[in-house]
């Protein structure tokens, strides 16, 4: 799995802006995107190939920036379990939720986007180890430790 497309929004009803890198902040977030300095939602992330199920569903394709995501990956399930480490390139994020996808996407993507993009919308991680995000970045992922 790997990083296909990097996507920051400096607030949240400003147009996202595709990047090659962004700097991630342990703690903070990804410098420049609305959602830095917030408490857990640092890094939205999301991938390509179940986006393209659901403009499968929806009947035409749409630019995978106009989810509001943060990092796009080629292909794989991306894991909702709270705990679960991600490592992109040097950064280490944890993921927190799942994310459900925004009604509000249904006027930006055509209606029915918010059905299609269903189980389908990424999850939302927090930063617990700085360095650089860039395409083509690996990720790798470890599952959370067992619970006793």
């Amino acid at each position: 799995m790997n990083v296909v497309a990097i996507h920051i929004a400096k607030a949240r009803r400003l147009p996202v802006r595709s990047v090659d890198e962004v700097v991630a902040e342990a703690g903070k977030g990804l410098v420049g995107d609305r959602y830095h300095g917030t408490r857990h939602r640092h890094v939205s992330i999301q991938s390509a190939e179940l986006l393209d199920l659901a403009a499968h569903d929806l009947g035409h394709a749409f630019d995978h920036g106009a989810t509001r995501r943060n990092i796009t990956v080629d292909a794989g399930d991306i894991p909702t379990r709270p705990g679960t480490r991600l490592t992109i390139g040097d950064v280490e994020l944890e993921v927190v939720r799942i994310l459900a996808p925004c009604r509000l996407l249904d006027d930006d993507i055509g209606a029915g986007a918010a059905a299609a993009l269903r189980r389908r919308a990424g999850s939302a991680c927090r930063i617990v180890g700085s360095g650089k995000i860039r395409l083509g970045d690996r990720v790798t992922i470890t599952d959370p430790p067992a619970q006793d």
